[in-house]
Order: structure tokens, then C-alpha cells, then sequence
């Protein structure tokens, strides 16, 4: 079941999120970063147990990140990254958003969703916040996306 993350679904997100960035395929996220930016998650769940986790964050009134995808190693290959992405897609045409973009290590995915690469610096300066926190700053390694809406 895809839905919106709730309070008691953080420490999980954070254990999904982590299990990513102890690789280096992402950037960690402490509790109080997901319990402040709670409402930008959906997760998705089965039996109980959260499989994925993803996040549409604005940036501006015209931008905003889909970032913290994560699936469950057990749980890869069956579509839920993709219906993840895809809620924030739809909330983001919802809102009347022009463009989400994303910073990853898995182009091909995000490409089977729309999204095209570009160079980062098509990207306006207020995305590179949270990246002052990543260990690879400023070597930054992972590609940068564009999805039009």
C-alpha cells in the first residue's frame, strides 16, 4: 500500500534511508531532518513492514527534489520505487509545480520515469544545500535530472 508517511513511520524511513547511505548511495537524514520534512515522504508498505520510502521536497515555486527513494533490498525489482516516484510526480503536477529534479546513482531508473539528465549546473545554486553535508562535497559523483512537468 502506497501512502503518506505518518509520525510512527520515521525510524523506519531512517532505516531504509540508511542502509543506502552507509553504501554512499545517498546522503543520510538524522530524525529530526524526517520528523521536520515528514510531510514530503510517502512509504510503502506491506503486511506491516515498510519496503520504500521517497520524498518531494520544494525547493522554489517552481522546483522541488524527489529525493530518500529507497526500497528495501528485499522488495527491489517488483515496481515500488516507481510507484513511489511516481506519487511525487503526481503531487508535483498537482501543485502546479514546472519541474522536479533529482540527484542519483540510478539514472536508468529515474529515466524509465521521465526524467532526463542534465549538467548540475542547470540546477540554481538553492538545490546544493544539503549538499554541503555529503562526504563527496564538492566532488560530487551522482547525476543530476530533470523531470518537465
Amino acid at each position: 500500500m502506497l501512502r503518506k508517511a505518518q509520525i510512527s513511520d520515521v525510524k523506519n524511513i531512517q532505516k531504509l534511508v540508511m542502509a543506502y547511505a552507509t553504501k554512499g548511495d545517498m546522503l543520510s537524514r538524522s530524525l529530526s531532518e524526517l520528523y521536520e520534512s515528514l510531510r514530503d515522504f510517502y512509504v510503502y508498505e506491506e503486511e506491516g513492514k515498510l519496503l520504500g520510502t521517497t520524498a518531494l521536497h520544494i525547493v522554489w515555486e517552481d522546483l522541488a527534489e524527489v529525493r530518500s527513494t529507497a526500497v528495501a533490498e528485499e522488495a527491489t525489482r517488483r515496481g515500488i520505487g516507481g510507484k513511489l516516484v511516481q506519487a511525487c510526480i503526481d503531487e508535483g503536477r498537482k501543485l502546479g509545480l514546472k519541474r522536479l529534479f533529482c540527484l542519483t546513482y540510478r539514472p536508468d531508473f529515474f529515466s524509465s520515469l521521465g526524467f532526463r539528465l542534465v549538467d548540475k549546473s542547470e540546477l540554481p545554486h538553492k538545490v546544493w544545500g544539503d549538499c554541503v553535508k555529503c562526504p563527496k562535497f564538492p566532488d560530487c559523483d551522482e547525476n543530476a535530472m530533470i523531470l518537465d512537468l
